[in-house]
Protein backbone atom coordinates (compact mmCIF):
# COMPACT_ATOMS: atom_id res chain seq x y z
CA UNK A 1 0.00 0.00 0.00
CA UNK A 2 1.60 3.24 -1.06
CA UNK A 3 -0.90 6.43 -0.29
CA UNK A 4 0.51 9.58 0.48
CA UNK A 5 -2.40 9.57 3.52
CA UNK A 6 -3.15 6.54 5.23
CA UNK A 7 -6.10 7.62 6.77
CA UNK A 8 -9.44 6.79 5.15
CA UNK A 9 -12.24 6.19 7.14
CA UNK A 10 -12.87 7.74 10.41
CA UNK A 11 -16.06 7.36 12.93
CA UNK A 12 -17.77 9.87 14.97
CA UNK A 13 -19.63 7.85 18.18
CA UNK A 14 -22.87 9.71 19.37
CA UNK A 15 -25.49 8.76 21.93
CA UNK A 16 -28.47 9.84 19.87
CA UNK A 17 -28.38 9.06 16.19
CA UNK A 18 -31.25 11.97 15.06
CA UNK A 19 -29.79 14.70 17.16
CA UNK A 20 -26.49 14.47 15.83
CA UNK A 21 -27.35 13.54 12.38
CA UNK A 22 -29.80 16.90 12.56
CA UNK A 23 -26.61 18.77 13.81
CA UNK A 24 -24.10 17.20 10.93
CA UNK A 25 -26.55 17.78 7.91
CA UNK A 26 -26.89 21.26 9.33
CA UNK A 27 -23.86 22.36 10.21
CA UNK A 28 -22.49 20.99 6.78
CA UNK A 29 -25.71 21.40 4.65
CA UNK A 30 -25.15 18.06 3.65
CA UNK A 31 -27.67 14.52 3.35
CA UNK A 32 -26.10 11.53 5.74
CA UNK A 33 -27.56 8.34 4.34
CA UNK A 34 -27.94 4.79 6.29
CA UNK A 35 -25.06 2.64 6.56
CA UNK A 36 -26.04 -0.98 7.00
CA UNK A 37 -23.38 -2.92 9.72
CA UNK A 38 -20.85 -3.87 7.92
CA UNK A 39 -20.44 -6.48 10.50
CA UNK A 40 -23.92 -7.79 10.80
CA UNK A 41 -23.50 -6.47 14.78
CA UNK A 42 -26.72 -4.66 15.73
CA UNK A 43 -25.71 -0.68 15.55
CA UNK A 44 -26.74 1.91 14.03
CA UNK A 45 -25.17 4.03 11.30
CA UNK A 46 -25.22 7.08 9.59
CA UNK A 47 -22.55 8.04 6.41
CA UNK A 48 -21.16 11.40 5.18
CA UNK A 49 -21.52 11.66 1.13
CA UNK A 50 -18.40 9.36 0.03
CA UNK A 51 -16.83 7.86 -2.84
CA UNK A 52 -15.12 4.09 -2.13
CA UNK A 53 -12.91 4.50 -5.31
CA UNK A 54 -11.29 7.91 -3.36
CA UNK A 55 -7.55 7.20 -3.54
CA UNK A 56 -6.34 10.36 -1.61
CA UNK A 57 -7.66 9.60 2.01
CA UNK A 58 -7.09 12.14 5.03
CA UNK A 59 -4.13 13.60 6.68
CA UNK A 60 -3.74 13.58 10.28
CA UNK A 61 -1.57 14.69 12.83
CA UNK A 62 -0.89 14.42 16.75
CA UNK A 63 -2.51 17.73 18.65
CA UNK A 64 -1.42 18.81 22.37
CA UNK A 65 -3.74 21.28 23.07
CA UNK A 66 -4.83 23.00 26.25
CA UNK A 67 -8.07 22.72 27.81
CA UNK A 68 -8.78 19.33 26.00
CA UNK A 69 -7.15 16.30 27.90
CA UNK A 70 -5.50 12.94 25.69
CA UNK A 71 -8.17 10.26 26.59
CA UNK A 72 -11.33 12.79 26.22
CA UNK A 73 -11.76 12.32 22.60
CA UNK A 74 -8.40 12.96 21.89
CA UNK A 75 -8.71 12.23 18.40
CA UNK A 76 -10.16 14.95 16.47
CA UNK A 77 -11.78 15.01 13.01
CA UNK A 78 -11.18 17.88 10.38
CA UNK A 79 -14.10 18.82 7.53
CA UNK A 80 -12.66 20.25 4.82
CA UNK A 81 -14.45 24.07 4.08
CA UNK A 82 -14.21 26.71 1.61
CA UNK A 83 -14.62 29.05 4.09
CA UNK A 84 -14.95 27.87 8.19
CA UNK A 85 -16.86 30.90 9.03
CA UNK A 86 -19.35 29.72 7.12
CA UNK A 87 -20.28 26.49 8.59
CA UNK A 88 -19.26 28.47 12.12
CA UNK A 89 -21.95 30.24 11.93
CA UNK A 90 -24.65 27.55 11.57
CA UNK A 91 -22.69 25.49 15.03
CA UNK A 92 -25.22 26.69 17.51
CA UNK A 93 -28.34 27.40 15.62
CA UNK A 94 -27.93 22.99 15.12
CA UNK A 95 -27.17 22.55 18.88
CA UNK A 96 -23.79 22.93 18.99
CA UNK A 97 -21.04 24.60 20.48
CA UNK A 98 -18.33 26.82 19.00
CA UNK A 99 -14.98 25.55 21.46
CA UNK A 100 -12.95 27.83 19.47
CA UNK A 101 -13.96 30.76 16.68
CA UNK A 102 -12.20 31.05 13.36
CA UNK A 103 -8.41 31.50 14.19
CA UNK A 104 -5.25 31.27 11.66
CA UNK A 105 -3.09 28.34 11.66
CA UNK A 106 -0.45 30.49 9.61
CA UNK A 107 0.51 29.30 6.15
CA UNK A 108 -1.90 26.56 6.67
CA UNK A 109 -4.88 27.91 6.62
CA UNK A 110 -7.58 28.58 8.93
CA UNK A 111 -9.31 26.24 11.31
CA UNK A 112 -12.83 26.41 13.97
CA UNK A 113 -13.16 23.93 16.88
CA UNK A 114 -16.72 22.94 17.68
CA UNK A 115 -18.54 20.69 20.36
CA UNK A 116 -20.79 18.98 18.51
CA UNK A 117 -24.69 17.43 19.99
CA UNK A 118 -22.83 14.53 21.67
CA UNK A 119 -19.92 16.25 23.23
CA UNK A 120 -17.27 14.92 20.49
CA UNK A 121 -14.75 17.88 19.60
CA UNK A 122 -14.40 18.57 15.95
CA UNK A 123 -12.59 20.48 13.59
CA UNK A 124 -13.52 22.61 10.29
CA UNK A 125 -10.33 23.91 7.95
CA UNK A 126 -10.52 26.19 5.28
CA UNK A 127 -7.77 28.20 3.37
CA UNK A 128 -9.14 31.61 3.57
Amino acid sequence: MNKENPVGWFEIYVDDMVRATKFYEAVFATKLSDLASPTGEEMSMMAFPMSMESKGGAAGALVKMEGFKAGNNSTIVYFLSEDCSIEEARIEAAGGKIFKPKMSIGEHGFISLLIDTEGNLVGIHSMK
